[in-house]
């Protein structure tokens, strides 16, 4: 942690000046934010930016049976729905329940009660869509929710993201305090985690995403051994034009965790690869999700490839 007087330093303006301008646009009508990040969005596969040329790279990677001009489709659309995942952010720190409410419907949510009544506490498992944020603000708004997050190194946003998350959720834990995540499963909380991006320190695992190995967090199936918490899928969909969203709970996994943590891992992976299918613009392909534990591994994102 720094100094709060650090807080101002130049190299913090463009974080301010961004966190400004989303309060900002926040009271806006949906539809009109629905708008704003599509405009947005399109504008950003026009520009030579690193992470438009690693989304068309996994686009590439992913789904190889779709035509060049396919892909290129899902990529404008992608980066629509990046812009307006930003102003869905937006929603997700400052609009009140009630907007949220109405933006929004939970399908599923007896999964989660059932879940909760064998006392052991309930692992709502997600992935990284653009939908993230506002994905757990739907959870937060019906109930006591923990939420798992990866700190940033911007020390303002890091500031800020805890204490709007820690206004919100029950509690915002960053994803190394693992203590305070098992005891909030052993309180019989539910727990939001989406541990679906590289993971390449201790525990893991090489794992096939949409049929390429991939070094992967095995951390859930450990999480649910040590408590005997149920694992249920949570995935969100933003509906078309400004109809809202639609987000489903699915039923706890059968037969889990096993002995297999990286067979347990293959589970969760096949159910988001389902997921992204039905909503291939909304995964957020902006990740270099293909990164290897060891030194031999495909270089995918090298220029050229």
């Amino acid at each position: 942690m720094i100094h709060r007087l650090a807080l101002i330093h130049p190299r913090y303006w463009p974080t301010w000046l961004a966190l400004g301008l989303l309060r900002i646009f926040e009271p806006l009508p949906f539809a009109v934010l629905v708008w704003l990040g599509s405009s947005l969005g399109r504008l950003l596969p026009l520009l030579p930016l690193s992470f438009v040329r690693i989304a068309r790279r996994n686009l590439e990677l992913c789904l190889p049976e779709l035509s060049r001009a396919e892909r290129e489709r899902i990529l404008v659309k992608h980066f629509q729905s990046v812009g307006i995942g930003i102003f869905e952010t937006a929603m997700s720190w400052w609009s009140s329940d009630a907007r949220i409410r109405k933006l929004t419907r939970l399908e599923g949510e007896e999964h989660l009660q059932a879940a909760l009544a064998r006392g052991r506490g309930a692992i709502l498992l997600s992935a990284h869509f653009t939908t993230l944020e506002i994905g757990a603000r739907t959870l937060c708004v019906r109930m006591p929710t923990n939420i798992m997050y990866r700190p940033t190194k911007n020390e303002v946003l890091e500031r800020f993201l805890m204490r709007n998350r820690g206004r919100q959720a029950k509690r915002a834990i960053p994803r190394d305090d693992v203590r305070t995540l098992i005891t909030s499963l052993k309180n019989n909380e539910p727990v939001w985690y989406a541990p679906d991006q590289s993971y390449r320190k201790k525990g893991a695992e090489m794992v096939p995403f949409f049929n390429i190995p991939a070094a992967t967090n095995t951390a859930t199936s450990r999480l649910a051994r040590m408590t005997g918490a149920a694992v249920l899928p949570y995935f969100p969909e933003r509906l078309p034009g400004s109809q809202g969203y639609r987000m489903t709970i699915q039923p706890a996994l059968d037969n889990f965790p096993t002995d297999n943590p990286a067979e347990d891992a293959r589970t969760f992976n096949a159910l988001i690869e389902a997921h992204v299918r039905k909503v291939p613009a909304q995964y957020l392909w902006i990740h270099r999700r293909f990164k290897g534990i060891t030194a031999g591994y495909p270089d995918y994102y090298k220029s050229g490839s």
